[in-house]
């Protein structure tokens, strides 16, 4: 098994520096020959703006853009025109999510009144849109809100019956746990690809805590090989391009052959990454 092919996930930038360095690094990662990229999505104000904006630039620059939509907290006329607006310029591509509560993750999920249910009904929305790719989320360590298994995997079951064409997964860092959801996954007959999401550790506290918050495991191993390192150094950058290069590469020893890669905006430990992987020279990447 090879690798075939590799994705970037990016979000909208706040300010003119943060834009900046966003252009710097799709160029860069351009040349790596993604599939895709995808683009994060504010779902209300001046974060939509920036969202909507952000796809429209990927789009006009010539890459294969898909961009997440929610449905938390919107009603379904609401969403329907940021999926006409997307699909007027030519967006095809989209990655389908619930969102959070306006609290967070400690809150119950309500719909709104006059919006969609659920994941599974923004799917079907976006199929009637003429979307031609709805990935939807996956995460081995069940959702935060997830009571069990059997209810996890019902809810991606419902997505799949809806139309989705491929679910990417939360991070996670150990390959053990992504083995055991996609065979929890294929037993309850759902032949979707299960695209692993990989976040390189950029700054190691960051991650563990965003880890924790969103219920992803940091194995003990891997803690500690980021010891007494500052956070800014090479050193921190060479253990970060290590683990995510094992952790890809055994993966790909499993029979995986796609991934998306949680950016954070930020150019190079993706491309060392990459470069360790042999992406960009004749590895990975389909045409789009």
């Amino acid at each position: 098994m090879r690798l075939r092919e590799i994705s970037f996930e990016f979000f909208p930038p706040k300010n003119e520096a943060q834009s900046a360095t966003l252009d710097s690094t799709v160029e860069r990662l351009s040349r790596l020959q993604p599939r895709y990229v995808s683009v994060t999505y504010g779902a209300g104000g001046t974060s939509q703006e920036r969202s909507l904006g952000t796809v429209k630039r990927m789009h006009e620059r010539g890459l294969a853009t898909a961009a997440h939509i929610t449905c938390a907290g919107a009603s379904a006329d609401s969403i329907g025109e940021t999926i006409g607006w997307f699909r007027a310029l030519g967006i095809a591509r989209f990655v389908a999510l619930r969102g959070d509560p306006p609290g967070g993750l400690s809150e119950p999920y309500h719909p709104h009144p006059s919006g969609y249910r659920d994941t599974a009904e923004l799917v079907a929305a976006l199929k009637r849109a003429g979307a031609v790719e709805v990935s939807v989320s996956a995460y081995p360590e069940r959702h935060p809100q997830s009571p069990d298994w059997e209810t996890e995997i019902a809810v991606l079951e419902r997505k799949v019956d809806a139309g989705a064409d491929r679910a990417i997964t939360q991070f996670f860092f150990d390959n053990d746990l992504y083995d055991a959801y996609r065979e929890r996954v294929r037993r309850a007959g759902i032949s979707i690809p299960i695209v692993p999401g990989i976040m390189p550790i950029h700054r190691f506290a960051s991650v563990r805590d965003f880890s924790a918050r969103c219920g992803a495991t940091i194995p003990d191993t891997l803690a500690r090989r980021f010891d007494g390192l500052p956070p800014d150094g090479d050193a921190h950058a060479d253990v970060a391009a290590g683990l995510a290069s094992e952790q890809i590469a055994d993966l790909v020893a499993r029979g995986v052959d796609a991934f998306h890669i949680y950016t954070l905006n930020r150019a190079e430990l993706t491309e060392a990454v990459c470069r360790t992987l042999g992406v960009g020279e004749g590895v990975a990447a389909c045409a789009a």
